[in-house]
């Protein structure tokens, strides 16, 4: 903190009268840390430039904590966690619905759209896509997605900047999906801080094996932000207990080894490695891979899992769609088929592409 505020300290002094007690709030909402205290905002808070000293480290310490007591809570919704909401997920009983899209396809206002809409819809955690040039874990579904935002000019700012605006709109966390190359090529302090500041509470990196996350997971922490860590069926015992406590949020439970792409069944092993992590963590366990249909979302939450992913199934929906207005209709349609799968409604034991006046066929599709 810049300016370290000094309210009638001194021994001498008398208590404090209310209306100072009230400027002293206000200086200490204005003094945030990080964050130079102006001649403006010390202004507008009506406080006395005499009861500020620039440069008293002990009392930059006290003046934070009464910023903890005093600050008033945000007022927007997107200050839940990632871990929060799932154990809100949890305690009603629920299998967390987290939803995958690409960021700006086919544009970056319809993906604003597209995540009011989801939240509406009753997504638990919604994951956003951060378009990678080289997104090699995807299938071609994402692959093609990505590249269309890319096309189109989408950028990591333009991403940010939109889900600034989205973000305290929502219910439920959002949590950013990128390859490591982005967030290396911003750095990690600064991708970690630019996210935080969009609002969002979560990050996963596919391609970050864990014995090198240790920095990353350093510059997330400081920003507030939960990095999700991922095991896969492949993934050695001891490996895995250590994922497991790093992991924030919720653990990502891959289905598959391999890339994402369109399966007819949930690999069986997924059973047992529920089982396998449940021993060892308490922390919500989340499977994604493989994940498209009423049915195999059914299958997973029968067998454990805490929440599912479902990915370029969703991104189909909006990236393939005739005009951006059919694409978020076509979402609607096949999120709520999914959400009422979870619910237990009567979409369950029915293939989407068999029900009538279904958008889409579940072949080509793939979650991620």
């Amino acid at each position: 903190m810049a300016l370290a505020l000094k309210a009638s300290l001194s021994p001498s002094s008398s208590p404090p009268s209310s209306l100072q007690r009230s400027r002293a709030r206000a200086a200490v909402a204005v003094a945030t840390p990080g964050r130079p205290v102006g001649a403006r905002a010390l202004a507008a808070a009506s406080v006395d430039p005499a009861v500020v000293m620039p440069t008293a480290r002990r009392l930059a310490v006290r003046a934070r904590a009464a910023a903890t007591l005093l600050a008033p809570a945000p007022a927007d919704k997107s200050g839940v966690s990632v871990a929060k909401a799932m154990s809100q997920a949890r305690h009603k009983g629920k299998t967390a619905f987290i939803p995958y899209i690409t960021a700006g396809d086919p544009d970056l206002a319809t993906t604003a759209e597209a995540l009011r809409l989801l939240d509406t819809i009753g997504a638990d955690v919604i994951e956003v896509g951060l378009p990678f040039s080289d997104p090699y874990a995807d299938g071609p579904v994402i692959q093609a997605s990505a590249a269309r935002a890319l096309s189109a000019g989408v950028t990591t700012d333009a991403v940010m900047a939109m889900l600034k605006e989205v973000t305290p709109e929502l219910s439920c966390p959002v949590v950013i999906f990128s390859y490591f190359n982005p967030i290396a090529r911003r750095g990690k302090g600064r991708f970690t801080a630019a996210a935080r500041e969009a609002g969002v509470r979560g990050l996963i990196v596919p391609d970050l094996p864990y014995i090198e996350t240790s920095v990353l997971r350093n510059e997330a922490i400081q920003n507030d932000i939960e990095l999700v860590l991922l095991t896969t069926p492949s993934t050695k015992a001891g490996m895995m207990n250590e994922i497991t406590i790093a992991s924030e949020g919720f653990v990502y439970l891959v289905s598959i080894n391999g890339v994402t792409g369109a399966r007819p069944d949930v690999n069986p092993r997924v059973k047992d490695l529920l089982k396998e992590i449940k021993q060892v963590t308490n922390k919500a366990v989340v499977v994604g891979f493989g994940i498209s249909t009423p049915d195999h979302i059914r299958l997973v939450a029968q067998w454990g899992a805490d929440g599912v992913i479902i990915g370029s199934a969703m991104v189909k929906q909006l990236g393939e769609a005739d005009s951006p207005r059919e694409g978020l209709k076509r979402l609607e349609v096949y999120a709520r088929s999914l959400k009422d799968a979870l619910s237990g409604g009567s979409t369950i034991g029915a293939s989407w592409g068999d029900r009538p006046g279904s958008p889409m066929s579940w072949q080509g599709t793939s979650p991620v």
